[in-house]
């Protein structure tokens, strides 16, 4: 089984009653209900969990929103470092979630919430200096759980980045967290939304313009953005670049001359922002994309593989027939 794809062991376990001395006068004992345990390798780091938790603490917006859809709301004790409101249609439904903190917590807030469960939108959210290394929280009896997108280390990381992929790691969520129904039906939502998109078909160039002034920091070729903008039928102008997200140089973007810029919205780099720097800068002005303003909005939390992810292709979508309308 490749290493790429999420990997799930679900082992039975009963428990063994007291054996009778007098099995021929005493009727037979009812065997104990089965109880599953689910062991999973998540990001080069053995996971094991027999059931819900009930006290689970999210960092990041992808996490706290794939919780929120299969149904497990009311077990978040506290969510951190979310990267956008939470709200329909991107959630299933309005949750009153308690907000621990707007960036990376500590370990000592972390634990004060008494948490079993510890589920996070990247790798380095769980560090000594963030929420706890996995090894001291399991130690304390504390699941921890990465979104498998956001593994690094090599063979754990996508490469690249699939909605095939999306589905098993949803499919995965669902068995750690034991939330399978949820999850299947999430997918089966997912996917079915994704069949309805029509992508355009016009041949489009596009640069997926995330952060950065100087050097501006952009969707490459085997990340979450490349797999929607294949979806959408953009050409990532950057798709040759073998990472997720990568520092480009504004020369190459000048060369590159995309047909259209997609701005990921954040409340710390908005999209206006960007399109003032983009329009201030003699270089940049002259880009074909700002000189037309063909610009794509997308929400920072639909820019990382999750929830959001088919939502945001059909929002790129709809907006490129406002942003470029088919000449007649």
């Amino acid at each position: 089984m490749s290493r790429l794809a999420p990997k799930v062991i679900v082992l039975a376990s009963t428990l063994t009653l007291a054996a009778c001395t007098q099995a021929d006068t005493l009727p037979l004992a009812t065997p104990a209900p089965t109880v599953s345990t689910v062991t999973a390798d998540n990001c080069g780091f053995m996971i094991q969990t027999g059931g819900t938790p009930d006290r689970i603490v999210t960092v990041k917006s992808t996490t706290t929103e794939l919780l929120i859809e299969l149904g497990l709301a009311d077990r978040i004790v506290g969510a951190a470092f979310l990267d956008g409101p939470l709200e329909p249609p991107y959630t299933a439904l309005e949750a009153d979630i308690p907000i621990l903190s707007d960036f990376l917590p500590g370990q000592e807030a972390t634990l004060a919430l008494e948490p079993d469960a510890i589920a996070v939108g990247w790798e380095s959210n769980l560090a000594a200096d963030g929420v706890g290394e996995r090894d001291d929280l399991t130690a304390r009896g504390i699941l921890t759980y990465v979104a498998p997108s956001a593994c690094k280390e090599a063979g754990y990381q996508p490469d690249p980045m699939t909605f095939d992929l999306l589905w098993d790691q949803l499919a995965e969520a669902g068995e750690v967290f034991g939330a399978t129904d949820a999850a299947d039906a999430l997918v089966a939502r997912m996917r079915d939304d994704l069949a309805a998109i029509t992508p355009d078909d016009r041949g489009l160039s596009a640069l997926w313009y995330s952060s950065g002034t100087d050097a501006p920091y952009v969707g490459a070729g085997i990340g979450a953005p490349q797999m929607m903008m294949d979806a959408a039928g953009l050409d990532n102008v950057f798709a040759d670049v073998h990472d997720t997200w990568t520092s480009a140089t504004w020369e190459a973007v000048v060369d590159a001359d995309p047909d259209v810029i997609v701005l990921v919205d954040a409340s710390w780099n908005t999209a206006a922002d960007k399109i003032a720097m983009l329009e201030d800068n003699p270089a940049t002005a002259a880009l074909s994309a700002v000189e037309d303003g063909a610009y794509l909005v997308v929400p920072f939390a639909g820019a990382e593989a999750g929830v959001r992810n088919v939502q945001t292709v059909a929002s790129l979508v709809d907006q490129l027939g406002t942003a470029v309308p088919t000449q007649p």
